[in-house]
């Protein structure tokens, strides 16, 4: 027999194997008909790959159609479902300021949480490390999973992420910090990859659109970008990276031209205080401890000096919305992250620029409902879609790598 002949039939297991799984993945519990329906393969096969499947601990068989009593009458039907225990994701926020975690088994379903809060200037690229391993095993430990359980680890970090999870290098060395080598660090498989990606796919599976953008608003400005129904990187990743502001915001010596709203709001404010006489709620504060989320309180209580804030930041908003809608035509643009709750205003007042200032089309200007857990949220999503692809590219909990024999070049 030739070597291509005797490669067929491997490959041929491997393929069904994988269709199958993906049904699974997507099912709840099912019959061997109900597989053969949607994969269009024959009963014998498909009844020859559940048994492969549930070997290699990816599925159990449960109580067949009569046992279960769902029928009566005819040949009780077989039936499957995907092992509750076959595998574990995690998803990982590493921001600059603050560490977020989540565990969700394989239907997404979220199984422990955490979340740490951090002075970047007290945590080297070391610490970084440690504080995402620690972060893994908290959430691992609540859901009541060991390492061998972890079938895809994916971490979001605050910088370009090229196909192999580097960054490219930066004047400053901040993206270098950020992107630790948690590959080699972490146990299983895992991915990097840029926050704001990572929250355009969360936001994109909570509200799908073609042609969008998720812009990341708090600390920093930058867009993860969904056009033509595909997530945009560029060769080093760097598509969304925003540096294009420093042409356009011009001096401001009480901010960077990349700086987020939250950010600017928290500046500006303590800008304005230091410059004017002005009468504001916002003297109260402490200039030091002085947050986006109190300027936006006051702005809402009609203080005029706040609320003089909230219109340069719709400013600076329309401005942004229309680069990106010029050079992208995208036709929404979620306002992504832990300032979205807070937005409101400015997103009203950078409707208004928009209209006054500009031509149509506009792009539409939302907040996101998501809330602080975006990125880790969409890290999830990555994970599973990654593992609905090619869900034989990993191995269930428990399985042995000689007895799973689903690879194409594994004994037939």
């Amino acid at each position: 027999m030739s070597a291509g002949s005797a490669r067929s039939p491997r490959l041929l297991r491997h393929i069904n194997s994988g269709e199958l799984l993906r049904f699974a993945l997507a099912s709840g519990e099912f019959t061997a008909a109900e597989a053969m329906s949607a994969s269009g393969l024959t009963r014998a096969t498909v009844l020859g790959v559940c048994g492969d499947l549930v070997a290699a601990g990816w599925l159990e068989e449960v109580a067949d159609s009569r046992a279960a009593g769902l029928s009566t009458r005819g040949r009780p039907a077989r039936r499957y479902r995907l092992r509750e225990d076959a595998g574990v994701v995690v998803g990982v926020d590493a921001g600059e300021q603050g560490f977020a975690a989540i565990a969700a088994d394989l239907r997404g379903a979220v199984l422990g949480r955490g979340r740490r809060h951090v002075d970047p200037s007290e945590v080297d690229r070391d610490g970084r490390v440690a504080l995402v391993r620690e972060l893994v095993d908290e959430v691992l430990e609540q859901a009541g999973r060991s390492e061998d359980a972890l079938l895809l680890t994916v971490v979001g970090i605050p910088a370009p992420v090229d196909a192999e999870g580097r960054s490219p290098d930066d004047d400053g060395a901040f993206w270098g910090i950020m992107n630790a080598g948690f590959q080699d660090h972490l146990a299983g498989s895992v991915v990097i990859e840029n926050d704001a990606n990572l929250a355009a796919i969360a936001e994109h599976a909570h509200g799908p659109r073609a042609h969008m953008a998720a812009l990341l608003t708090g600390e920093r400005f930058g867009a993860g970008l969904i056009v033509d129904g595909r997530l945009l990187r560029g060769s080093r990743g760097g598509a969304g990276e925003m540096r294009f502001l420093t042409l356009i915001a011009g001096d401001d010596p009480d901010a960077g031209a990349v700086d987020g709203l939250g950010a600017l709001a928290r500046r500006w404010a303590v800008g304005e205080l230091a410059r004017s006489d002005a009468p504001s709620t916002l003297r109260a504060h402490d200039p030091a401890d002085l947050d986006a989320e109190q300027v936006m309180a006051a702005a809402a209580d009609g203080d005029v000096l706040a609320s003089g804030i909230v219109r340069r930041l719709g400013d600076r908003l329309a401005h942004v919305a229309v680069a990106l809608e010029s050079l992208l035509d995208v036709e929404r643009i979620v306002i992504a992250g832990g300032f979205a709750p807070s937005v409101g205003p400015v997103l009203g007042h950078a409707r208004s620029v928009l209209e006054a200032d500009f031509f149509p089309p506009f792009p539409e200007l939302v907040a996101s409902t998501l809330g602080r857990d975006v990125i880790v949220c969409g890290a999830i999503e990555f994970a599973l879609s990654r593992i609905r692809e090619e869900p034989l590219d990993f191995l269930p909990a428990g399985a042995d790598r000689e007895a799973r024999g689903l690879a194409p070049g594994a004994p037939v």
